[in-house]
């Protein structure tokens, strides 16, 4: 318990003492100590770490140590100042205080927040006995070694003296700052290790080594203060020199460790003292590390910011700083110390200093910042009420217009930049307008400039030459541009008419007058070229569609004369009531022949009389009857056709004398082709070829039995196309005279010979019928039109036969019997 209450007054002692102090190089007590059953508290300044920390000693850290103490590394300006803010503590204590630290040592100096080294540990603090008198007088304690350890001052920094002669004055601590700068420039390694079990004999041995110093001991020392850390470690008090001559050793005049006591002394300072600092220090900045600069000197500029006049000399240098940070490290040291700045409108450096790094702001600052902070700065400095600022704006703008998102720049930028350019009166920012949007036109969509930058250069009131060559280069700009580009009916329309007005303005001078006529001339080319190539390809599409549409209209034509059909016609063709009952009554006779089973021929007796040539013609006759009904038999399906008449109705067609194949359709069954052989239809004597032909010709089985139902009177035929049958050898009669002779009252001769014997002087004269295709007649030309077959010359046989629609298979043995027979 005595050893407790001893070390409890110990480190009271010490934070009591140092709480009644105040000085920058003393650690800052913000709430004094409080005592508790079960401890001490107190509160400082935030703090880092203790300088031991720093140096590798972490045994009063926790585990694990954490990484950003673990890491520390100090830099030269940071040990340089840090030992001078030091020795300007002591001569704090020494000269002003009048006090004794008694325990200087690398864990009594704290590291605070922005690095910034602070003494603490008065515990062992001696303050004069005489504190009026000139020379101070310092009574010290006899070292005792029963005392517990925390109650001691550490032995490794307490000068000789102390221990072997309990004398003490400033000069001890002097010592004592001679080896704290050998334990920081040697990983916090004191002079000598002291044996704290025999401490009179080890600081015995100690005297003597310092007596007798060897060069190794202070080789890691920069030679600068090596001989100054030589003269703190003498023997010999009076030697050693001072805290307030150590502050002013060479080794402390670097630009770096002035620069940051010159920031430590700031408040002492006037605005013009300030200012001129200000601007020297971007100078000085490089030279600095990061750290130093991010966390001693930035925090000093920024408290600069509620002094509006300094603003403008702080400011370059906050900036300056930023563009050194990391992005993370901007946006949690530098904006929010910037953001009120952004709404200072006074003095008008500020916006100025803004405009010329707007990269920097809009590159690091986050979009919602950028939206409610840096650009309405802007905004405000193109309505700024100086023309300096708006014209330096509008020349800056274009630098960062990449920078800046779509809908702010399209809503909020453009409208501003349009209306200073209409409303000023100065023709500076006026042409200044017009050269910066010319500039952000490429950042610009098509069709918004063509929307509201053109019609806008027609608002211009203005028409000085300045003016009308910026408008001139906003036009050039849009219609040369890959991206934007005028249409050609904004160029007759708008944009053309507007340049050719301006380009006779009496203010242009020749070479003016000329860049318009070039432009001009250029819009009009390419208009002509754009319209021509219109109008070039509107015609060939014309000349196409023209074409297509004569083939379609052939196409139909084609198909309306190869593929009609009844309903088709009745489609497409307002009929009678007469053609309708027709149809109407072909319709149900075709009905009944599908029903029906298939027909054969049947000889019928001739209802006229026995004709005159005796043999030779019932031998022909015959020969032809037993042909067709071969053909007839060959075939695969009966096909029933009625005997009226062809109708003189139907529409002309083509020569039958030239068709091969010609397929008759009754409209409802599939077609049936027959042959003509390319016999003429006025039967032109025939060569064995032609005959070979007409064997495949399918007719009536009996020619004679067509006669019957003929109402139609036809003057005689003509059959002296068959007179080349007969051979020589026998007397040639003419088939005119073998023809049956009409008799009055008699019925009129069969359509076949009706149809192809009219005797016209040419034997293939065309025939006054409807065109026949491969897929059936046009027309009426189906089952009642029929001529060649009659449904009322036909029975129905118990075994039918059948008639081939297509191709007759016994041509060719046909053609053969037909020589046997004619020769």
């Amino acid at each position: 318990k005595f050893e407790k209450d001893q070390i409890i007054d110990s480190l009271k002692k010490g934070v009591q003492q140092l709480t009644r102090l105040r000085h920058p190089r003393l650690l800052t007590v913000q709430h004094p100590l409080e005592e508790s059953r079960d401890c001490l508290a107190f509160c400082t300044e935030p703090v880092f770490a203790s300088l031991a920390n720093v140096l590798g000693q972490w045994d009063n850290l926790p585990s694990p140590v954490p990484t950003d103490i673990k890491e520390y590394k100090l830099y030269d300006v940071e040990t340089k100042y840090g030992l001078l803010q030091v020795s300007e503590g002591l001569s704090f204590l020494h000269s002003g205080v009048k006090m004794v630290h008694g325990n200087l040592c690398s864990e009594n100096i704290i590291l605070n927040k922005s690095g910034a080294w602070k003494i603490m540990g008065f515990d062992f603090s001696i303050s004069s006995s005489n504190p009026s008198d000139a020379e101070p007088k310092y009574v010290c304690k006899e070292w005792d070694p029963n005392l517990p350890p925390l109650c001691l001052p550490n032995p490794e920094y307490v000068a000789p003296e102390y221990i072997l002669s309990v004398s003490c004055d400033a000069a001890s601590d002097m010592y004592s700052l001679g080896v704290l700068i050998h334990a920081v420039f040697n990983e916090g390694k004191p002079v000598f290790q002291v044996n704290k079990q025999d401490i009179f004999k080890s600081f015995s041995r100690q005297l003597d080594q310092l007596s007798y110093l060897s060069p190794g001991v202070l080789s890691q020392i920069p030679e600068e203060v090596r001989d100054h850390v030589k003269m703190l470690l003498n023997v010999t008090s009076n030697v050693r020199p001072d805290a307030d001559q150590m502050t002013k050793i060479p080794f402390f005049d670097d630009v770096g460790a002035m620069t940051l006591q010159y920031f430590d002394s700031l408040f002492q300072r006037d605005n013009l003292q300030k200012s001129q600092f200000y601007r020297g220090l971007p100078k000085v900045l490089p030279k600095l590390p990061k750290r130093v600069i991010v966390y001693r000197i930035l925090p000093a500029l920024t408290s600069e910011f509620v002094n509006p006049d300094m603003v403008p000399f702080v400011l370059p240098n906050v900036l300056l700083i930023a563009e050194e940070c990391t992005k993370e490290e901007y946006v949690r040291l530098v904006l929010p110390d910037l953001t009120p700045v952004f709404k200072q409108q006074e003095p008008v450096q500020i916006l100025l200093i803004f405009l010329q790094k707007m990269d920097l702001l809009l590159t690091k600052t986050p979009p919602e910042d950028i939206k409610n902070s840096v650009l309405p700065m802007v905004y405000r400095a193109v309505e700024a009420p100086s023309t300096q600022i708006q014209e330096l704006c509008l020349n800056i703008i274009p630098t960062f217009a990449n920078l800046i998102e779509y809908p702010s720049m399209k809503n909020a930028l453009i409208p501003r930049i349009k209306s200073a350019c209409l409303q000023t009166s100065s023709l500076a920012v006026r042409v200044n307008s017009l050269v910066c949007l010319g500039k952000i036109l490429e950042y610009l969509d098509k069709w918004f400039v063509i929307d509201e930058i053109l019609p806008f250069l027609q608002q211009i009131p203005s028409r000085e030459p300045a003016v009308l060559m910026g408008i001139l280069g906003i036009y050039k700009c849009t219609f040369t541009h890959k991206k934007l580009g005028i249409p050609k009916e904004h160029l007759a329309g708008k944009s053309l008419p507007h340049l050719v007005s301006l380009s006779i303005d009496n203010n242009l001078n020749l070479n003016q007058f000329n860049s318009f006529m070039a432009v001009v001339k250029e819009m009009l080319n390419r208009m002509e070229a754009e319209h021509k190539t219109k109008l070039e390809q509107l015609h060939i599409m014309q000349e196409q569609q023209r074409s297509l549409n004569i083939t379609n209209h052939m196409n139909q034509s084609e198909e309306t004369k190869n593929t009609p059909s009844p309903a088709t016609q009745v489609r497409d063709v307002s009929l009678t009531l007469e053609e309708k009952q027709r149809l109407a009554k072909e319709q149900e006779q075709a009905a009944k022949l599908r029903s029906q089973q298939p027909l054969a021929p049947q000889s019928v007796k001739p209802a006229t009389t026995t004709p005159q040539a005796k043999d030779l013609t019932s031998s022909l006759l015959n020969t032809m009857t037993s042909v067709n009904n071969l053909s007839l038999n060959s075939g695969t399906r009966t096909i029933p056709m009625q005997g009226s008449t062809v109708s003189s109705t139907f529409p002309a067609g083509p020569t039958m004398g030239g068709m091969g194949t010609m397929g008759v359709s009754n409209g409802f069954n599939s077609p049936m082709g027959f042959q003509t052989g390319g016999m003429g239809m006025g039967m032109r004597p025939a060569a064995p070829g032609l005959y070979g032909g007409m064997a495949t010709t399918t007719s009536a089985p009996n020619f004679s039995a067509l006669t019957q139902n003929q109402n139609q009177p036809s003057k005689p035929t003509d059959m002296s196309a068959l007179d080349s049958l007969f051979t020589s050898s026998k007397p040639k009669v003419s088939m005119n005279q073998m023809a049956p002779k009409p008799a009055p009252g008699a019925t009129a001769p069969s359509p076949w010979l009706s149809q192809y014997g009219t005797g016209q002087p040419s034997q293939t004269a065309p025939m006054q019928a409807t065109p026949m295709g491969m897929t059936g007649v046009q027309g009426g030309f189906g089952m009642q039109a029929n001529p060649f077959f009659n449904p009322q010359n036909f029975s129905q046989p118990v075994a039918s036969s059948t008639i081939n629609a297509g191709v007759m298979k016994q041509s060719a043995s046909v053609n053969n019997d037909l020589k046997d027979l004619f020769g």
